[in-house]
């Protein structure tokens, strides 16, 4: 089989129409189950949330207000119900910030990117994610689990008994980092343990570039990337198109402005804003804090979902300039007062010897907005700041809100 499911290959209209039909019972259900959705949805009509415009109306969650309200009210602050009984296990994150699994099988929809990167029933997979308190161990076991495979549950550190392991247990496949299965083989190599039956790999966790890829495809390893969260569990995976990162289909992808909850236009750098059909942890607009932007077209693979570049930085993007912290939802406040202003780059140095902030903004040179730009800077980060115009399309796509170009040497 080539493709994991029907739902894959499902025509994008088709797909859009049923996740938004899908979208007003979610919604109740998580005012009715999750006390924090109950406060934060209060005034909306789940019935009428069935276009990504309406959704785009309702707030983001950020990692930061869940560890606030995760603080105020242990263990999930109010975004789980009654989970006593209905959570499998809990998981900590620094903060910390706890996550529940719930007890439906492949809870991380993982299954589907590893069948994407070749995994099938019968697969040895050695599984180097941890498993002491963090998630990253079960999300894979469990995706290796629903295809029909056996793990062998590695973990981390402990290299050589690991490298041992796969040399005498010979497995088909590996989950992991990419760097720490570059340190295996390069182990292997080391104490001259044959570690070839291993042919595939789906990686996640760090950034996985084209020249790491390629070097393990040397060593006979087709690895594959899945952008997978604590929170959410898989958002999106690899396909052998190597194309673009293609959504998972329980998923909702948003690209908003960084700082806002704003969709930005079809290909900009942006937040990338998830929402999970998730019964057991309902996350709804939820900003992952990871820069992306959606592709044009469908993966070459046959797939039909919405396509991602991949992880291209950080969203939250906070300075502190002189002893003051900055954010681009700060920058986002100063846009909103001037809608002239189409886009706009916070950019900081240190040129004079002291830290200088000027708002680079795209369209609407004039001297009156200027004076206005930056009494609006001053009201809103109480600090001075300066204002230049550039013309329409001169700011890089990279989804940067505040550029911090000092140096220190």
């Amino acid at each position: 089989m080539e493709y994991f499911d029907a739902l894959e290959t499902r025509s994008p209209e088709v797909r859009e129409r049923q996740q938004m039909a899908a979208l007003p019972s979610l919604i109740s259900f998580a005012k009715s189950y999750a006390p924090a959705f109950g406060e934060m949805l209060a005034d909306v009509d789940p019935e009428a949330v069935t276009t990504r415009e309406a959704l785009a109306q309702l707030p983001v969650i950020r990692k930061s207000e869940l560890l606030e309200r995760q603080q105020a009210s242990r263990p999930f602050g109010g975004f789980v119900g009654d989970w006593r009984g209905r959570v499998a296990r809990v998981y900590a994150s620094p903060g910390p910030i706890y996550e529940p699994e719930g007890r439906v099988a492949d809870y991380w929809r993982t299954a589907r990117a590893m069948f994407a990167a070749g995994f099938r029933a019968g697969d040895l997979v050695h599984n180097s994610f941890s498993y002491h308190m963090t998630p990253g161990g079960w999300i894979m076991e469990a995706g290796v689990l629903a295809l029909g495979g056996t793990v062998f549950p590695g973990g981390v550190g402990q290299t050589e008994q690991q490298v041992q392991a796969m040399a005498e247990l010979r497995p088909d496949a590996y989950a992991g980092t990419p760097s720490f299965l570059k340190i295996l083989l390069d182990k292997a190599d080391e104490l001259q343990l044959d570690v070839s039956s291993l042919k595939k790999a789906l990686v996640s966790g760090e950034a996985f570039p084209p020249s790491v890829r390629d070097a393990l495809a040397a060593r006979g390893v087709q690895g594959y990337q899945a952008y997978a969260t604590a929170d959410l569990g898989v958002i999106a995976y690899e396909t052998p198109a190597r194309d673009g990162l293609v959504a998972d289909e329980g998923v909702i992808i948003e690209i908003v402005r960084p700082g806002t909850g704003d969709p930005v236009p079809a290909g900009e750098v942006g937040e990338v804003v998830v929402t999970a059909f998730n019964r057991d942890y309902p996350l709804i607009r939820f900003g992952t804090g990871d820069l992306s932007a959606v592709l044009p077209g469908i993966s070459p693979c046959g797939r039909t979902n919405l396509r991602i570049k991949g992880w291209l930085g950080r969203a939250d993007q906070t300075t502190k300039i002189k002893g003051m912290f900055v954010h681009p939802s700060q920058v986002a406040a100063v846009l909103k007062r001037h809608p002239e202003v189409a886009r706009a780059r916070l950019v900081v140095d240190n040129a004079s010897g002291q830290d200088r902030m000027v708002l680079n903004c795209e369209g609407g040179a004039d001297a009156g907005l200027g004076a206005a730009i930056v009494a609006s800077l001053r009201e809103i980060t109480k600090l001075r700041g300066e204002v230049a115009f550039l013309a329409p399309g001169s700011l890089p796509n990279d989804g940067k809100v505040i550029e911090d170009v000092r140096k220190y040497e």
